[in-house]
């Protein structure tokens, strides 16, 4: 063997596969990053429910996971670490939208948005910052909204797990870039996915009976049809959520669109003028 060969080999043997978690991963925008992360040479640990729903792939291994349960969680992250050695990204995509009127959503409801939504995200953070501090290295992608900043109606409680998403991760940021690690959030608009369907349907099945709030949910409902068919595919925010993960200068906001970022603006500038649009809404004026 020639040294020139040698020295590649040393070279291959050396080279660290890079890692990364994404929970979520058996739809929409989490299925289609974990199919991109594999397609550009990483190992990934793709979680979900519905573990039969993950892509299939050589280097995607398709764990179950249930983000509400704490066994799940550490399971999840602790056979990453005994198969790859290392976490070199947590993509904390896994959320769904209980959309409805505020009176009208059961607390069980509210506090299990919270569960899926923000706290497990919480916890697989925590799990996962020792093996990131011990790396000097890692990155947590946190996959918030638009509506952190823009609320919507029938929207409440979903839009407030993902602002609590939004002040975590900065305040978790802050604590941990002295270690090399760095917490980031994603923000994307509508989503060509059956997330929309899910979260529009709660809002109607969260309708109880006679209830005042119908004609402002239908009105809401056909104003949020219209606005679903300008949204982004679920590829384009796994560019994002790829971007996020490799930008040598990660930011701590990433949007898909430069529309996205401008209604986060306008909502902070002018939000009289928001809450108008917002009302025009519901009344059907949409």
């Amino acid at each position: 063997m020639k040294q020139g060969e040698k020295n590649t080999n040393r070279k291959e043997q050396h080279k660290v596969e890079q890692v990364v978690l994404i929970t979520g991963a058996s739809n929409g925008m989490g299925f289609e990053a974990a199919k991109l992360f594999a397609e550009r040479g990483w190992q990934v640990v793709a979680g979900a429910r519905r573990v039969e729903k993950i892509p299939e792939d050589a280097r995607i291994s398709a764990l179950k996971l249930d983000v509400t349960d704490s066994a799940s969680n550490q399971a999840f992250v602790q056979t990453a670490l005994e198969q790859f050695g290392r976490i070199d990204v947590l993509i904390n995509n896994a959320g769904y939208g209980e959309y409805g009127p505020s009176e009208e959503i059961s607390l069980e409801k509210i506090r299990y948005q919270f569960d899926v939504n923000f706290f497990g995200a919480v916890e697989l953070a925590q799990l996962v910052l020792p093996t990131m501090r011990a790396q000097k290295s890692g990155r947590i992608i946190n996959i918030s909204s638009v509506v952190a900043n823009i609320y919507m109606p029938f929207g409440a409680y979903y839009e407030a797990t993902k602002a609590a998403m939004n002040q975590w991760s900065d305040a978790l940021d802050m604590e941990i870039s002295p270690f090399g690690v760095h917490s980031l959030i994603v923000q994307p608009a509508g989503t060509e996915s059956n997330w929309n369907a899910i979260a529009m349907g709660n809002a109607t099945q969260n309708l109880t009976e006679n209830s005042p709030y119908e004609p402002a949910v239908k009105a809401f409902l056909k104003a949020m049809e219209k606005i679903g068919a300008s949204s982004a595919t679920s590829q384009d925010l796994a560019q994002i959520f790829y971007q996020a993960a490799t930008d040598k200068k990660p930011k701590l906001r990433y949007f898909n669109a430069m529309s996205d970022r401008l209604n986060v603006r306008v909502s902070k500038s002018h939000p009289r003028l928001f809450k108008k649009v917002m009302g025009n809404m519901i009344k059907g004026r949409v």
